[in-house]
């Protein structure tokens, strides 16, 4: 089977599951009538913006490696706005902001379009991570300074370094897997992805046992067991689009479901500091991007050098 083929299939089979959610929500809400439980509301919500998402993320894959590095370099440059909206700025930080979006940004996605993994690797826990307090110390404002530092160089590894990690799966060099990192990305998302909804499905009706009640009410242990058991399953059922045998694939996805939950844990951590529900309001149902690309921020680092050291050339 080509490469091409398998991304249709993938996709057709995503479509499938959507269609069914689509049903069922609609189902669900007319029998619940008017004073329906919100939980039923928010669903329908984040079904409807999981087809939005579906249909840009397959406007990428149509389009190529350009597209797909095209949709993530925006999608970090919509995150780290996020990030730094929901954060205390002075007059003295806003050099260091511009050089942020303006030039560590593009340039981290330019060495990964031309695949100079020596220096995308580095270039924002090295050289940004010195060169930021060195532009924001010339200016001369020292109130908070370490605070404020920290605050941007954690902006940029998290909204811009972590999520690049994603179109980066494209460059890997694979024996025997060649032109087909798309589906890398593929693996990555659904199986992250599917672990989330499945933890938040699941938590509603089975859970009882809540892991963080301050930091994230919504989490069970039920949820959150059901959900990574699930999503490590899927990732084994998705054996066929990756270089990876069945029990390989299980291992790999089991990693990025726990990753993607810790995740999860952290962005709610930072969220419950700044006193907010949500990043932002741009997704329906999802919130801001970071809401979304939370679980996929820790998972995509980890799932790409695991992949690198083992898998390529």
């Amino acid at each position: 089977m080509t490469a091409q083929d398998q991304t249709i299939l993938l996709f057709v089979g995503i479509g499938v599951v959507l269609v069914a959610a689509t049903a069922a929500g609609l189902i669900l809400a007319r029998r619940a009538g008017p004073g329906r439980e919100p939980v039923i509301d928010n669903l329908n919500q984040r079904i409807r913006a999981w087809w939005v998402m579906v249909l840009l993320i397959g406007g990428a894959f149509l389009i190529g490696k350009i597209g797909v590095i095209v949709l993530f370099a925006f999608a970090s440059f919509t995150a780290l706005r996020e990030f730094v909206t929901l954060t205390e700025t002075r007059r003295g930080d806003h050099y260091a902001l511009v050089a942020a979006f303006f030039l560590v940004l593009p340039i981290q996605y330019w060495l990964i379009a031309v695949g100079w993994y020596g220096l995308y690797s580095i270039l924002i826990p090295v050289y940004a991570f010195l060169f930021m307090p060195i532009v924001a110390a010339l200016r001369g404002d020292t109130t908070r300074f370490m605070e404020r530092v920290a605050v941007a160089q954690w902006a940029l590894m998290l909204a811009v370094y972590c999520v690049s990690h994603v179109p980066a799966l494209i460059t890997l060099d694979i024996p025997g897997y060649e032109g087909r990192g798309l589906l890398l990305i593929a693996f990555l998302v659904v199986v992250v992805q599917s672990s989330d909804v499945l933890q938040y499905v699941l938590g509603k009706v089975y859970g009882k046992r809540k892991i963080t009640p301050l930091l994230s009410p919504s989490k069970t242990l039920e949820g959150a067991v059901g959900g990574i058991g699930a999503a490590t399953l899927i990732g084994a059922a998705l054996w066929w689009i990756t270089p990876f045998a069945p029990h390989q694939a299980a291992s790999m996805a089991l990693v990025v479901a726990l990753m993607g939950f810790f995740g999860g844990l952290v962005m709610s951590a930072i969220k419950r500091d700044r006193g907010v529900k949500d990043w932002g309001q741009m997704i329906e149902g999802h919130g801001g991007v970071l809401d979304r690309l939370d679980s996929v921020i820790f998972a995509a680092p980890v799932f790409f050098h695991l992949t690198r050291y083992y898998f390529a050339a």
